[in-house]
């Protein structure tokens, strides 16, 4: 069914106030096909939306939002040391993290707290602590939206590669994702070379998957608002990736700046450290702002307009270009 004029307030993490023509949010594959065959009036736009937490909305959404609510989290029969999980693509992200670490499969771990919906972290290829969802990825399931054909991608189909999917661009719109098959491991092999992530871990007590999850939702919670208190969509901005001898450039001039290894001659650098070089951390105008604990964050203090964030991005972008010569790309998308 699809319910008319739809308040989004609700259903994005910025909080933003703004409406949709149409809403539907089907729960099963053959209502995902119902919805887009039958429910929905030809040439009507729509967009396909999972939690989010990734989306800045400018102003009303003149469509239909699809929201896919299927449910379930199935097991496979184990093969070797791995076991294949089946989720749906409504299950919120991090209680399939939640409960993978419960019966003690790895593979998840490091992307604890990570707000949106299983669907949504395939299409942007979440990542967190040296970790992409793309490396347990086995399959995506999806439907077709002018068929209503089903069809399973590859991994390799799917062309992950830093937050990116072919869902982001060439079959953007084109495809549902209804559930995503992981490959997870029954002997984990803990990542926890990333920042402080091994320390505070141990602090737990032994490294394991549980309290790998704890020490990852306490780095999160200590340095990223609560979108249920503080409108976010969490990182605004990707971490970009120049050459290698740019980098090393940057690197004499500004001795600090955190880099990482990105494939053959290449340097990602930390997004948030030339943000707050900038002096953008803790930034408020009027309701928008940057958050005083992470300048990859921006933040709705409470009656901030899509427009207004959106206005300040822009300049954070310029300021970064300008200091730096390096154009951030935002990870949010811009609706």
């Amino acid at each position: 069914m699809i319910f008319g004029n739809f308040s989004l307030k609700n259903h994005n993490t910025f909080g933003l106030d703004v409406r949709a023509s149409g809403f539907c949010r089907p729960s099963s594959e053959n209502e995902v096909a119902d919805c887009l065959l039958k429910e929905l009036p030809p040439g009507k736009p729509f967009m396909i939306m999972g939690g989010g937490s990734n989306l800045l909305f400018t102003r009303d959404y003149k469509g239909v939002i699809i929201q896919p609510a299927i449910g379930g989290i199935w097991y496979g029969k184990p093969s070797g040391d791995e076991i294949e999980v089946t989720v749906g693509a409504g299950v919120v992200w991090d209680d399939f993290v939640n409960q993978a670490v419960s019966v003690g499969l790895g593979g998840t771990e490091n992307l604890s707290l990570i707000p949106g919906h299983t669907g949504a972290a395939a299409v942007q290829n979440i990542g967190a602590y040296g970790t992409e969802v793309s490396e347990i990825i086995a399959a995506v399931k999806a439907i077709e939206t002018s068929t209503g054909k089903r069809r399973i991608f590859t991994t390799q189909e799917c062309k992950f590669s830093y937050r990116y999917s072919i869902f982001k661009d060439e079959l953007k719109g084109k495809y549902i994702i209804t559930s995503v098959t992981f490959r997870l491991s029954r002997k984990p092999q803990l990542r926890l070379s990333y920042g402080n992530l091994s320390e505070e871990a141990e602090k737990k007590g032994k490294a394991t998957l549980s309290s790998v999850r704890e020490a990852v939702i306490g780095i999160r919670q200590s340095k990223l608002p609560n979108p249920a208190i503080t409108g976010n969509a969490g990182s605004f901005f990707k971490n970009p990736v120049v050459p290698a001898e740019k980098a090393q450039i940057l690197l004499k001039q500004h001795q600090s700046m955190p880099v990482y290894p990105a494939g053959e001659n290449c340097t990602k650098v930390a997004a948030g450290w030339l943000i707050e070089q900038c002096g953008w951390k803790g930034y408020r105008s009027g309701d928008a702002g940057v958050h005083d604990k992470q300048a990859l964050v921006l933040v709705n203090h409470g009656n901030a307009t899509g427009n207004e964030i959106f206005e300040l991005s822009e300049k954070i972008r310029q300021s970064v270009a300008e200091k730096f010569g390096i154009d951030l790309e935002r990870e949010v998308e811009i609706i």
